[in-house]
Formats: structure tokens, C-alpha cells, sequence
């Protein structure tokens, strides 16, 4: 077994990780079809219109198969959000998402953000788990509807 590789996200990737996406979180936590297609818009959007100097996709792959996926997406000039960010069961426990997230903030910083937010639920422990251990600070909690649950919303931010 090869060590993964986390290379920049190419068109082709487009339907393996709406569909991912798609079926993980309906597994885990019952989301509707909903969430596929707002995956699908996000991913239409940044391969139509992205900025390659100040955003970026990333897979990580290992032996051939996707592992996971992590975006840097431009909020405004001085703003970065990262979406996206979702790992396969197999890759989860194995430091890859420390390493993905590490070169996400990495990559915002050399594109001269000087902050990044990101929205996720408080289902997700483990992320969360993460990004206090990486300095993130959550921001604002709320109960929301969404994808066909009832739902925590979360938005974090971290300076740069």
C-alpha cells in the first residue's frame, strides 16, 4: 500500500464526489437528495467560474481510489471558506484529514486571505474535534431544517 496523495481536483472527479457525498450523508445521517444536488451545484459553479490563483480543489488518493476531497473557495478579498471537506471511512483515523486541512489553510494563506470560515453540522464530532485542534473557533450555532433533518448548524472561522 502506497502512502496517499492529495492532488488538485479535476472535472472527472465531479461525479465520484456528488455521489460520495450523496451517499455518505444519507447513510450516516438520512439527509435527503437534496444534498447531492447542492453538491453538484457547488462543484458546477467552481468548474465554471474559479480563480486558480486563489481557489483550489484537492482529492487525496491512495492505490487508485478517492480517499477524500477539501476546497478553498474565495468569500471576498480577504475572506476564504472551505467546503467540501469529506473523507471516505476507509481514510478516517489515519491523519489525512489533519494533512488535507493543513494544505487547505496553507494554500489560503499563500493566496493572501487573511481568514476562512466554514459551515458544517454538529453531527460531524470529528471534524469538529479537528478544527479546534487546528485553532478554528466556532462562531454561531442554530437548529435548522435542512437536507430533510432537523439539524445544528455551525459556522467557524480561523484567522490566518
Amino acid at each position: 500500500m502506497t502512502a496517499p496523495e492529495i492532488l488538485k481536483f479535476r472535472a472527472a472527479d465531479r461525479d465520484w464526489l456528488v455521489a460520495e457525498h450523496r451517499d455518505q450523508y444519507a447513510q450516516a445521517e438520512g439527509f435527503d437528495a437534496s444534498f447531492g444536488i447542492l453538491v453538484g451545484s457547488i462543484l458546477d459553479d467552481f468548474l465554471t467560474d474559479h480563480d486558480p490563483l486563489r481557489e483550489a480543489g484537492w482529492i487525496a488518493w491512495q492505490d487508485g481510489q478517492r480517499l477524500g476531497s477539501i476546497f478553498c473557495v474565495a468569500v471576498n478579498d480577504e475572506a476564504a471558506k472551505l467546503r467540501l471537506f469529506l473523507l471516505t471511512p476507509l481514510a478516517r483515523g489515519t491523519g489525512l484529514a489533519r494533512r488535507m486541512l493543513d494544505g487547505c489553510m496553507g494554500f489560503a494563506r499563500e493566496a493572501g486571505y487573511r481568514r476562512m470560515t466554514l459551515w458544517t453540522h454538529e453531527s460531524h464530532r470529528a471534524a469538529g474535534a479537528l478544527y479546534v485542534k487546528t485553532g478554528w473557533t466556532l462562531v454561531s450555532s442554530k437548529p435548522v431544517t435542512s437536507f430533510g433533518q432537523d439539524l445544528i448548524e455551525q459556522h467557524w472561522e480561523i484567522t490566518l
